[in-house]
């Protein structure tokens, strides 16, 4: 049983079906009378609409449907709720402009959806789409984040497009500690916007059943139940029963398709009126104007310091875009993030405030670390720019200003309380895994061939695992083969959930892989699931199914007593079995589902719901060395090393594998990747053409490693999280590794993404 429980690296269970192309994803889905929508959107980042002419459009062949924003108004539905609303500073309040299916006065981004149009095929659709006719009047756009604050109005009304203006910590207690510091650091850093770029393009079918009156939406998302939930009783003000949310595979989601869209109500209301079923899925241009955006801050951050070099205090300032309108859950990122802005370091005051604003560009949303990385990456890169100006060595910067083992559990100023953390003891892990002190050599050796070499370094904590009231549900049902069907509320995006709740059934159990079915993502089997997020499905989903397990244990007893007739007190389970203690005399699992399925009064299944008392707190030391051509600016990543304190790892090649493709992601947005718009409002970077995602050979080998300094009891097998560990602690590892490598320029600070071109006029104005 060890050989595929808990602890061990069981390769994937998906990976059979998915290589061989049997996965079943959105766009796998073929149904009787399948008919196909068509968004027709905004070609401008911020115009007038004065009139929509679909008269052409209704002609063309093979449409049966054509909707504008009049037909929706007409027909009840509501927007795009809005689920996170942090409180606003004294004397302000929360501009919240939510975003409508269709727009009907106003495109206030280029993808804006205008019409919707439905055909028998998807390309009777479009060409109908083609003609249709908006007459728009172009209004001046404004896609600047820090700029916003003076430019053109993208909601009249809404003064300085400030959405909300918010604040955290102790601003008093911060000017103080400021105003005795012997040195104030300052630097600005922008957190560039990225693009969702998932393998699979989002995509919906929208089916009606009249019989019932019942709608069911087809989506690939991370939270099923939220979405149902948020779609029933904001666009469609319906009860929840009725409408159903399937979730089948999904390829990669990072948040971005956390949240209700637009395409999701239009699918199911032109179901309901054709009492027929219709598929929209997104081409991969129209993803870069359709799927929410992420991060898009920029940000001011000082440290004060004393004479010792010790901080004493940190003041922050952020705008954060989100968009054209808030997006469900866009004010996570720019606040939730926030609890974590001090990291690994003890700093005693704290003042944070971000001012949100509205631009003419997609709507943002919480992307992979959903404002983690922000605040890792503004002190991470502060931490590197006050080492340069106190003319002190970074890496014992940060060991003097770390929070000591004994501090811990250690009470935030930013409003977190951290478990047990060794951070002396990763930094130290990390830099010997790296060959931090002999890195001297590989610089001059570099210099010798005409390259540029830098070395760079950042700490990570962040909140995990669940906390703060979330819980998640399992239910085990057990058939009549001896199979168990094991329901979470959890939703795998690539994660390997199949794999890992079979590892903990299997370890808690004794069943074989054949005879565990997972069974994630339908509304109308798993009614109250939480979904995927926060690095919370293996703890706490995966806790909710080790109690349940429990459960089945306890409740197989009282049945294997019987049978045995023996004292339940005197039975033990194990390896599947129940054991009369100290005998040989036993029944073994599956023999107990048959008894009880003899007798109707007898039951095994379970149904539990696991609620963590507070956070986890992996943490961990990224280290990441470059090299730099002179010549053309090109970096070059030579190698990494992830070193982190995850707890217990459940797999650990699916683990390895989640902070490997987090790192990509981090070093993506750190070197390559931009989404850039014009001042009119355009996208410049629409297309895999111009929007430059990393490719595997711009990758090094990694190096990684889970070591188990601290433990966790929020869970019942001591697992942290990792989900968000590698896109976290890499971007500032990596800007900081290039800014060293620049430093006989006397370059301090590089934005990201840290292209060439950017680079190479750094070097040439130095």
């Amino acid at each position: 049983m060890t050989k595929f429980g808990v602890g061990q690296s069981v390769l994937r269970r998906e990976d059979d079906r998915l290589l061989r192309g049997e996965g079943n994803f959105v766009d796998d889905a073929q149904v009787a009378g399948l008919a196909f929508g068509y968004v027709v959107r905004s070609p401008f980042g911020h115009a007038r609409i004065l009139d929509i002419d679909i008269s052409d459009a209704q002609e063309s062949d093979g449409v049966l449907a054509i909707y504008t924003a009049k037909e929706l108004r007409a027909a009840g539905l509501g927007a795009i709720p809005n689920d996170a609303r942090p409180p606003t500073k004294p004397g302000t309040k929360f501009e919240e402009r939510q975003q409508y299916p269709l727009a009907e006065e106003k495109v206030r981004y280029v993808g804006d959806p205008i019409a919707f149009v439905v055909g028998e095929t998807y390309d009777q659709a479009r060409d109908a789409g083609e003609l249709v006719y908006v007459d728009f009047e172009d209004l001046p756009a404004n896609c600047d984040t820090k700029a916003a604050i003076n430019g053109p109005l993208v909601h009249d009304g809404v003064v300085g497009n400030i959405a909300f203006d918010w604040q955290s910590g102790d601003q008093t207690a911060t000017e103080e500690a400021f105003s005795k510091a012997t040195k104030i650091v300052e630097l600005e850093v922008i957190n560039n916007r990225v693009v969702l770029n998932a393998i699979e393009t989002r995509g919906a079918v929208g089916q009606y059943n009249a019989d019932d009156d019942k709608m069911t939406l087809t989506c690939g998302n991370q939270m099923p139940n939220p979405v149902r939930n948020a779609l029933a009783k904001h666009v469609f003000k319906i009860e929840n029963e009725k409408l159903r949310v399937i979730t089948d595979d999904v390829g990669g989601s990072f948040g971005g398709k956390n949240q209700p869209y637009p395409e999701y109500a239009l699918v199911l209301q032109a179901a309901r009126d054709l009492n027929r079923s219709v598929k929209w899925i997104s081409q991969r241009a129209e993803a870069f104007v359709s799927d929410y955006h992420g991060r898009d801050n920029v940000t001011r951050g000082q440290l004060a310091f004393d004479e010792n070099h010790q901080i004493v205090g940190l003041r922050v300032h952020t705008y954060a875009s989100l968009g054209a309108y808030v997006a469900s859950g866009g004010p996570v990122s720019p606040t939730g993030g926030i609890v974590m802005i001090s990291n690994t370091y003890r700093i005693p005051a704290i003042y944070v405030n971000v001012q949100a604003v509205y631009t003419n560009t997609v709507p943002t949303a919480p992307y992979r670390g959903a404002g983690r990385p922000e605040a890792i990456y503004l002190i991470e890169r502060l931490l590197d720019r006050s080492a340069q100006e106190l003319g002190v060595d970074r890496v014992e910067l940060r060991r003097q200003n770390a929070i000591p083992l004994n501090d811990f559990p250690y009470a935030s100023p930013a409003g977190m309380t951290y478990d047990d953390a060794d951070i002396l003891g990763m930094i130290d892990q990390a830099t010997q895994l790296a060959s931090w002190s002999s890195f001297a050599d590989r610089r001059q050796h570099a210099k010798s061939n005409g390259r540029l070499r830098g070395i760079g370094m950042s700490n990570y904590i962040e909140r995990c695992g669940g906390g703060a009231g979330l819980s998640e549900g399992a239910q085990m049902i057990f058939n009549e083969d001896g199979s168990v069907d094991v329901l979470s509320g959890s939703m795998s995006n690539g994660q390997g959930h199949e794999t890992a709740f079979s590892q903990i059934v299997h370890q808690k159990l004794g069943l074989p892989f054949n005879k565990i079915r997972i069974i994630e993502g339908d509304t109308d089997r798993i009614n109250s699931g939480t979904g995927t997020g926060g690095s919370w499905s293996i703890p706490m989903g995966g806790g909710a199914i080790a109690m349940a397990a429990d459960d089945v244990i306890a409740k197989g007893k009282k049945i294997a007593a019987d049978k045995l007739e023996a004292a339940e007190s005197d039975l033990e389970f194990s390896n599947g079995q129940y054991i009369v203690a100290g005998t040989d005399i036993a029944i073994s699992l599956p023999d107990v589902i048959a008894v009880m399925h003899s007798d109707p009064n007898l039951s095994l299944n379970a149904d539990v719901r696991f609620t963590p008392k507070h956070y986890t707190f992996p943490y961990g030391c990224h280290i990441c060395e470059v090299e730099i051509d002179a010549d053309t600016g090109e970096v070059e990543v030579l190698s990494y090393v992830a070193a982190h304190d995850f707890g217990f790892a459940l797999n650990p090649s699916l683990l390895a594998g989640q902070v490997h493709g987090g790192v990509a992601q981090g070093v993506g947005q750190a070197v390559f990747e931009h989404t850039a718009y014009d001042e009119t409002g355009q996208l410049l970077s629409g297309s895999l053409m111009d929007y430059n995602l990393p490719r595997a050979s711009d990758m090094p080998n990694f190096v990684f490693s889970n070591i188990a300094l601290t433990e966790t009891f929020v869970n019942q097998f001591g697992i942290k999280g990792c989900g968000e560990a590698g896109a976290t602690g890499s971007p500032p590892a990596v800007i900081n590794a290039i800014v060293d490598a620049l430093q006989d320029f006397n370059i301090n600070h590089v934005d990201m993404p840290a292209t060439p071109e950017t680079i190479w006029r750094l070097m040439n104005n130095a």
